[in-house]
């Protein structure tokens, strides 16, 4: 729907998840669904038939859907209001640059070229100090550490249907560990190990040393936060991205992530205890902070050089793979593979003809049969 203000101009995109597959081709650079999994699909590595065959099926159907369905939608609205603007198809090959919030230490390796750039975790920052009373409750907290509880700004906690919201309080209550719970609202009932409050310096809490578990939604910056600070997450997916960063999460050994509809007391607790307990998690994820953090420049820093080089090179086209000008038929070279099994066939039919004719002159006529 921005389309139509970037008509004549060389734009940039940003991408708060993952790279997209669908964008992703429109620079050139179409994913092989044989390992890259489409938003928000997520499979065990490396895909197994089945999986390979439901992942081209979901890469085909989005293509499709947004090319065919949702694109024409839009240009029918748009071309109501604004006449003279050119197909938005033709428009959004303008782009120069992709910004992805990824980071391949965090997940999935992806091809990339250079108009497609990597910045995740560019909002991570050290920890701060805490206010003096959160501090002195972290700390209070001994050595058996603190649990920290969000599920973010979107799925709030007072929205939480009451059986489950029931579950956490006893869930807390059972819990060595003391809790701080983004909750927004009054909440009765609960242990004097929680701590509640409507909103929490996420990033701070997670940088204190004390704290041994995050149970979180699973979203994309929620993760990164986790990742970045070393954190063991318990990761409970609502939505949208989230069941694919929680899978890649546990995938990757740095959390545990369990179904709402299979929720209960003793399993929140069970996780909580063996994310504390396994040692494994907190090396796994150190070593993932380790690997985001070691970077030559800062995604902050990255983001802004590249932004500002497409604006002095005009849209930067050295940016842009000769590949994005070039029909699907052209780029999986399916002419190519027609000609070729054209030609072998050619060939076939006439080594078949050749061979029957040489072979009727040089054999008697009573035992030519054996040539057919």
């Amino acid at each position: 729907m921005v389309y139509p203000f970037a008509q004549d101009l060389p734009f940039i995109s940003v991408s708060a998840s993952w790279m997209d597959h669908t964008q992703s081709s429109l620079l050139g650079n179409v994913l092989n669904p044989a390992y890259v999994t489409a938003i928000p699909v997520e499979f065990p590595q490396p895909l197994s038939f089945f999986h390979r065959v439901l992942n081209l099926a979901v890469h085909l159907c989005s293509g499709f859907i947004r090319y065919y369905v949702i694109l024409p939608s839009i240009q029918q609205e748009i071309s109501a209001i604004f006449p003279e603007v050119p197909p938005l198809a033709e428009l959004e090959r303008n782009l120069s640059l992709a910004l992805y919030n990824s980071h391949f230490a965090m997940g999935r390796v992806l091809p990339l070229l250079p108009s497609q750039v990597e910045i995740g975790t560019m909002h991570c920052h050290p920890g701060s100090p805490l206010p003096q009373d959160l501090e002195e409750w972290l700390e209070g907290a001994g050595s058996a550490g603190v649990v920290y509880f969000s599920l973010g700004t979107v799925a709030l906690g007072n929205t939480m249907p009451e059986r489950w919201r029931d579950l956490f309080v006893q869930a807390f209550r059972m819990l060595p560990q003391r809790v701080v719970w983004k909750y927004e609202g009054e909440l009765e009932g609960v242990s004097e190990n929680v701590l509640i409050r409507g909103w929490l310096p996420q990033q701070d809490i997670l940088a204190h040393p004390n704290v041994k578990v995050f149970i979180t939604h699973g979203g994309m910056l929620s993760t990164q936060e986790a990742m970045y600070h070393a954190t063991p997450m318990l990761l409970l997916p609502i939505f949208a991205d989230q069941p694919r960063n929680a899978h890649i999460a546990q995938e990757g050994g740095v959390g545990l992530v369990l179904d709402w509809g299979e929720l209960s007391v003793r399993r929140v607790v069970d996780a909580v205890g063996r994310l504390v307990a396994d040692g494994r998690y907190k090396a796994n994820i150190h070593a993932v902070s380790s690997a985001l953090k070691e970077q030559l420049e800062t995604p902050l820093e990255r983001a802004v050089f590249w932004t500002e080089y497409v604006i002095r090179h005009q849209g930067a086209p050295q940016l842009k793979s000769p590949a994005a000008r070039l029909t699907w038929v052209e780029y999986l070279m399916i002419d190519m593979i027609l000609l070729f099994h054209l030609s072998a066939i050619t060939f076939y039919l006439l080594f078949r003809h050749v061979s029957r004719f040489l072979c009727r002159k040089a054999v008697p006529q009573n035992t030519r049969r054996k040539c057919e």
